[in-house]
């Protein structure tokens, strides 16, 4: 595959290779030189802090409790906690 560098420095990454990693609109790129090449790898941090913030723990006082449920545990109150 091949894209060409636009007046602006800006080039167009192929719809197969786009599809393949997920990549819309937005998405962040690092750039990377590996010797005489160019490296992109798609910003993983990206999408997680994106998502930070957005889901509500309904049914829970607080995250502790919320991961306490999830990993199965007794409350910290009770002295049953698995540690």
């Amino acid at each position: 595959m091949e894209a060409t560098v636009a007046e602006r420095g800006q080039i167009t990454l192929p719809k197969a290779v786009r599809d393949a990693l997920g990549l819309s609109k937005g998405t962040i790129l690092k750039v990377e030189l590996e010797g005489s090449r160019i490296v992109l790898r798609k910003s993983v941090d990206d999408a997680v802090s994106r998502a930070r913030g957005r889901f509500k723990l309904e049914g829970f006082g607080d995250t502790d409790a919320a991961m306490r449920a999830v990993r199965g545990q007794a409350g910290a109150d009770d002295g049953e906690a698995d540690r």
